[in-house]
């Protein structure tokens, strides 16, 4: 059977596991399933994954969420080496590390700001979440003062994950060059990525076009 992922493009974990199956040149079916039209609640979509959320990977008759262990998986099993997610224990704490920040701050300040935007009516971003969007991206900034890439000398799953999240978070509260310069040129060889656009800027510009259609 062939890997199957389950998702829409304009979600940034969707995004961060195609930019993983890119990377590792994997084929994989994509099959959407759109939490904004309820596709997520339908009873097939349930039983694979009972927490209703996206991506979700099927291989064969195993299945798996949550964007951060579906990419360990997808590099555990079909990277041709360990360079995307290392094998050494201290190398991979860090880029484990990094993937906590992505899901526990980056990402979780993301959802609470942009879910009331896309279901609740709400029309701006207040002056609170800007500022802890704002305390996010310097806390960012200080990591990639200490390293090219965010965990390190080489693209990782943690640069994926963040990318697809930063520029995602970038739509509502802009990241000010002047202010973050070390984001900034990361962003710039993030984007130069052969499979950055397919991967992640198509997706993108879909999440932005509904984001900016709902604001004020």
């Amino acid at each position: 059977m062939p890997l199957v992922i389950y998702g829409f493009k304009g979600s940034p974990p969707v995004r961060a596991c195609l930019m993983t199956i890119e990377a590792l040149g994997i084929d994989v079916e994509f099959e959407v399933i759109n939490t904004l039209t309820g596709d997520h609640l339908k009873p097939e979509y349930l039983e694979l994954n009972p927490l209703h959320t996206v991506p979700t990977l099927r291989d064969g008759d195993f299945v798996i969420y949550d964007s951060h262990a579906i990419n360990a998986y997808l590099v555990g099993k079909y990277g041709k080496d360990d360079s995307l997610y290392p094998k050494d224990l201290q190398k991979k704490a860090v880029v484990d590390q990094r993937m906590y920040f992505d899901v526990g701050i980056l990402f979780y300040r993301l959802k609470a700001t942009v879910v009331p935007i896309l279901k609740q009516g709400v029309k701006t971003v207040d002056k609170a979440k800007v500022a802890e969007f704002e305390d996010a991206y310097n806390s960012l900034e200080t990591l990639l003062e200490r390293s090219t890439y965010v965990a390190g000398e080489q693209v990782t799953i943690a640069d994926f994950s963040i990318v697809t999240t930063l520029t995602s978070a970038n739509v509502l509260v802009p990241v000010a060059s002047n202010r973050f310069p070390k984001i900034s040129e990361w962003l710039v060889k993030m984007q130069a990525l052969p499979y950055y656009a397919s991967a992640n800027q198509v997706g993108l510009d879909q999440f932005a076009a509904v984001v900016k259609s709902k604001l004020a």
